[in-house]
């Protein structure tokens, strides 16, 4: 592939911020997800509401919405955006949780980076706060599941 087709690259091979200025407002989504995987008596803790560290689920939403919302201080060359919503839900079953992020914004870019980023927040929000019960906890399948809008048009996993 030649240099120019990569995006964040200028024509020298520079990384740069692509320019979105000439770009339409739209809206835009993307949901990803992710899963931690756990030993079975971590698993029942955390149902419990019994690890030490307080409601794993309740930090670990908004660690989520707070990791979107700074996805750009985070990636280098994303843009920082305006989000419209973001959405963090967790799956249980017996040794593992399934983290699904959902974000929405009206702007010129996608949010897939926030959906990715949003989950990864989540997911070492939860082995920070239940690593003392468990040391094996493993954090894996991070993906994008759909994106919806801009000119790239839709994408459904």
């Amino acid at each position: 592939m030649a240099k120019e087709t990569f995006s964040h690259l200028d024509p020298d091979g520079n990384a740069r911020m692509v320019d979105i200025s000439e770009k339409d407002d739209s809206k835009r989504t993307a949901r990803a997800r992710i899963t931690v995987s756990m030993a079975k008596e971590t698993i029942a803790a955390l149902k419990a509401g019994d690890i030490p560290k307080g409601d794993v689920f309740a930090v670990a939403r908004v660690a989520g919405i707070q990791a979107a919302k700074r996805t750009g201080d985070i990636i280098p060359l994303c843009h920082p955006l305006m989000l419209s919503s973001v959405k963090v839900e967790f799956e249980t079953s017996e040794e593992k949780v399934t983290i699904d992020a959902e974000v929405t914004t009206v702007g010129r870019t996608g949010v897939e980076m926030e959906a990715l980023t949003a989950c990864s927040g989540s997911a070492l929000t939860i082995y920070d706060m239940c690593k003392s019960m468990d040391k094996r906890i493993k954090i894996t399948d991070l993906v994008l599941i759909e994106k919806r809008g801009g000119s790239s048009g839709d994408f459904v996993r």
